[in-house]
């Protein structure tokens, strides 16, 4: 099975210039319909208007597509669609049957690195689990990201995870936390955690010498991960964060809902609970780490020019 790639992406990085990754399971699964395929076009805008080559990311009649036509947004972001929701451990089945499938943090960085993308843009990462001691639910992302030398901008994890417990799994997979222009971790919805980043950095350069640095001169073949708080304004109410969240992991509870399907469930609590609020909050900050994230590659770039 080959990987098919979009010209303007292999053009791009034949001639060694800027390229960011987008993820589908955001447009396939975590926007309503209409409003996705406005996202999917504003995201690719952003990444072009900062300098860089976006490249959407899915699986289309089992073949791994990197760079989606408007077509393809289309078919992925259709009301009908039915794609399958495709961890890394999800691939070898899609591409056998033939599948179409959409990407989320772990497939997507594993694609983007095996054609030679550096630089990824998502919403927010998975994490270790509440429970995680007796239920062993951790995301396949932070397996990712320790093995793959995929640069991830994201705004944190949801405060549904133990935050706490998904730092510390970072630090001992040896995966570097940067926080952008931020002391402490955010939490998705909201611009901080109650637990500090490892390390700060105020600019995409800054962003840039440290994803260097760690992969020209530390043994190993990690991600590193950038955590880019939710713009001030777009940030959610506290109180009524705090209460959705109580609501939602009841809910969690009852159902025994797990896994992958965690994310759909809890964010789908968020959006009706909030009145829009929380689904504003999910744009404006998935543009912002995707135009933080092309500011870092093409500075990148410039780093290796």
């Amino acid at each position: 099975m080959t990987t098919r790639i979009a010209e303007e992406v292999a053009d791009a990085l034949a001639e060694g210039r800027p390229v960011v990754a987008l993820e589908s399971t955001l447009l396939a699964h975590g926007l309503p319909p209409g409003r996705n395929r406005e996202v999917a076009i504003r995201l690719e805008d952003v990444v072009r208007a900062a300098g860089a080559t976006p490249a959407t990311i899915a699986v289309l009649a089992g073949t791994p597509t990197i760079g989606l036509s408007g077509d393809e947004l289309d078919r992925v972001c259709a009301a009908d669609a039915g794609l399958v929701k495709l961890s890394r451990r999800d691939l070898g089945p899609a591409f056998a049957l033939g599948l179409d499938g959409a990407t989320t943090v772990a497939s997507t960085a594993a694609l983007a690195d095996s054609v030679g993308i550096g630089v990824f843009a998502t919403g927010g990462v998975g994490g270790v689990h509440r429970g995680a001691q007796t239920s062993w639910d951790v995301s396949a992302d932070l397996d990712v990201l320790a093995t793959t030398p995929v640069l991830v901008v994201c705004s944190g994890v949801k405060s549904v995870l133990d935050i706490g417990a998904t730092l510390e799994l970072l630090e001992t997979r040896s995966v570097p936390v940067l926080g952008y222009r931020a002391d402490r971790f955010p939490a998705f919805y909201l611009r901080e955690s109650e637990f500090d980043v490892p390390w700060r950095v105020d600019s995409p350069e800054q962003v840039a010498a440290v994803v260097a640095a760690h992969r020209a001169r530390v043994p190993g073949t990690s991600g590193v991960l950038l955590a880019n708080p939710v713009p001030a304004e777009h940030e959610v109410d506290r109180v009524l964060h705090d209460r959705l969240l109580d609501e939602g992991l009841d809910l969690l509870r009852r159902d025994g809902v797990h896994g992958k399907d965690v994310t759909p469930v809890l964010l789908e609590h968020f959006h009706s609970g909030s009145g829009g609020a929380s689904l504003d909050a999910n744009e404006a900050l998935v543009l912002s780490n995707a135009k933080l994230a092309a500011e870092s590659a093409v500075a990148l770039a410039g780093l290796r020019g």
